[in-house]
Order: structure tokens, then sequence, then C-alpha cells
């Protein structure tokens, strides 16, 4: 147990120190509490700004920490969103089954992962070509499930829909005495997702400060000498590519239970670029960044769709350049580093 909080505190990231768990606990509280001061449409809503989140986290572990920028979160949020509707709609939700379909749908997307990066990184891809191979991925699943309209296309009963999507899978449902508990959008989904998203985030700050992390930045800074150093660089690349997409399953599948739909719209040009975004305009390299930074900037996204939503891409597109240009380790990573820095130089 020591050991394990010590994870939390690693070099990987940024937030050590009193200073930093007293603001987290104080945010999470506002979290908690932000529902009893709400009604239950917002929560749900709110719910679904969370689920977005857990594609980012994975983005930054196989982008910021591995140094392998993937353009392919929305094919593996997609997948996950597949099977989780067909697993529901063909075996429905009674007992819990739902949570079963959870696990089954993200351990799909793993699967696929694990077997595009197979081919790709023990096939010595590298650098922008992993970015074209995965857009490509993407583009594919997204034209080929937008073709599966005709009543031929089916899994059991789950059809396939074509353009229109699936629809009218349940929601998710937790097993209790005297009847399952249904997650409709509401407070109790919000609950649900802030609870793994807390999860996902301190379980991947222990992970990117572990020895696999430690390696995942050396071969992100230089492939060459780690594997001078006796590393297998293709197995932890090919790690922390599955498990970043197993993040964007897990949001895939939430965001279907959530609406209780999906379309392959969610797999295209404009859906695969915004991860992009989300992550470097927070900070990539940096889980924090990253988590905070995709907030701000979907709710940015959320009011330019409301008043405005035909310059709403283009701001966004308007912010990358920006980053890129003025601050290209992320516009929140950048100064929490140099005051990182700043303090310590202050100490010694």
């Amino acid at each position: 147990m020591p050991r394990l909080l010590a994870l939390l505190e690693g070099p990987q990231t940024l937030g050590q120190g009193r200073v930093f768990w007293a603001l987290f606990t104080a945010v999470l509280l506002g979290a908690c509490i932000f529902p009893l001061l709400s009604d239950g449409y917002t929560a749900g809503n709110v719910a679904y700004f969370m689920d977005w989140v857990f594609m980012a986290l994975g983005l930054s572990l196989i982008w910021g920490y591995g140094g392998a920028l993937s353009f392919g979160q929305t094919a593996f949020f997609g997948v996950a969103g597949y099977a989780y509707g067909v697993l529901t709609i063909d075996f429905g939700a009674s007992h819990g089954f739902t949570l079963v379909a959870v696990v089954a749908a993200v351990a799909t997307a793993a699967a696929f992962a694990a077997l595009l990066g197979y081919f790709m990184f023990f096939g010595r891809i590298s650098g922008v070509f992993l970015g074209i191979v995965t857009l490509c991925v993407t583009l594919a699943l997204e034209r080929f499930m937008s073709q599966t309209a005709g009543p031929q296309w089916h899994i059991g009963a789950a059809r396939l829909n074509g353009y229109n999507g699936m629809n009218n899978m349940p929601p998710l449902t937790l097993p209790w005495f005297g009847g399952d508990i249904v997650l409709f959008p509401d407070v109790a989904l919000y609950y649900a997702t802030l609870a793994l998203l807390v999860a996902s985030y301190l379980g991947l700050r222990v992970l990117v400060n572990s020895r696999f992390g430690n390696v995942l930045v050396a071969i992100r800074e230089n492939p060459e000498r780690a594997q001078m150093l006796g590393y297998d660089i293709r197995r932890y690349q090919l790690g922390g590519f599955v498990i970043g997409s197993a993040f964007a399953g897990l949001s895939g599948t939430l965001y279907t239970a959530w609406g209780q739909y999906i379309t392959p719209s969610s797999m295209g040009l404009t859906s695969a670029a915004l991860p992009i975004v989300w992550v470097a305009v927070g900070g990539r390299r940096d889980l924090t960044a990253t988590l905070v930074g995709t907030l701000l900037v979907l709710a940015v996204f959320q009011a330019l769709t409301i008043y405005g939503s035909q310059y709403a891409l283009v701001v966004m597109g308007l912010l990358l350049v920006l980053t890129v240009l003025l601050a290209p380790e992320g516009l929140i990573a950048a100064p929490a580093e140099a005051w990182r820095r700043r303090r310590g130089r202050a100490r010694s």
C-alpha cells in the first residue's frame, strides 16, 4: 500500500504534495455535491461530458506518454459501442447483464487494438505512419458500418441499421435486492460515471509512474536508447496502445448506454480529430492536464454549438493551431510545469 500511494506522486505526473491533494479532494467533493444543487437532467448531461474523458485519458497514455500519435480512439469507441448494443439487445438487461456487456465490449475493443497494434508495432511502423494507419482503419470502419442498412445486416436480433445506427438498447442496470437499479441519464448515472472516472484517473497515475510508465516515457524520448538498454520496445508500445484503446472502448460503451444509440458518424473524420484537440490543448504528456483540458474544451465546444454551431469546429481547429504554435506542451501543462520548476529552484 505505501508503494502504491507513492506511485500516485511519481515524476511522470504533475501535482504532488498536500496542496494538490487538498485541491483534488475539494473538487471531488464539489462534484459529489453538484447533483444535490442541480436537477437530474443537468446531472445526466454532465455525465455525457465525462464519458468522453476516458477516451482522452487513453489517448494521453498512447500519444503523450508513449509518443505514438493515434487517430484510432474513435474506432475503438465505436467497436465497443456496437458490441454493447448487440449484447444487450440480444440478451437483455436483467440481472445486471449490462455490466457483463460493458466488460465484454471493452474487452472486444482491447482485442481489436491488440490485433491492430501487433501488426503496427511489430511491423516497425512508427512516426506519422502510425497516425495514417489508425486514421485509415477508423475511416474504413465508419464507411463499412454506414453501408449495413439492409435487413441482412444483423447479429441475432440486433440490426446494425447502417448510417442511422443502432438504437433502443437498454441503459446500464445494477443488480440489487428487490430488483435492478436502472441508471438512466440522471443522478444515478452521474455518480456511477464519476466513480469510474476517479478510479481511472488514479489508476492511470499509478500506471504511468510505475516501471511500465517510466519505460514508456523512455521509449518516447529515445526508442533506440531504450532498446539498447534491453527493453523490447514493441511490447511496451503495444501494451500502452491496448490499455489506451480499452479506455476509448469504455468511453464508447458508456456513451452508448447513456444515449441508448450508436451511429457510424461517431467514427467519422471529425470525431477522430476531436480527441487530438482535447488532449493537445490541455497537455498530452500529463493526465491531470488532459483531464482538466478535455472538460474545459468540451464545455467551450458545447457553448459554441448552442450559440453558433457553424463556428464550433472552426474555433476548435484554431485553438489547436494556436496551442501548437504558442504552447506545444499544452495550455494547462506548460504553466503548471513552469510553476513546479520555479518551486523546485526556490527550495534548492
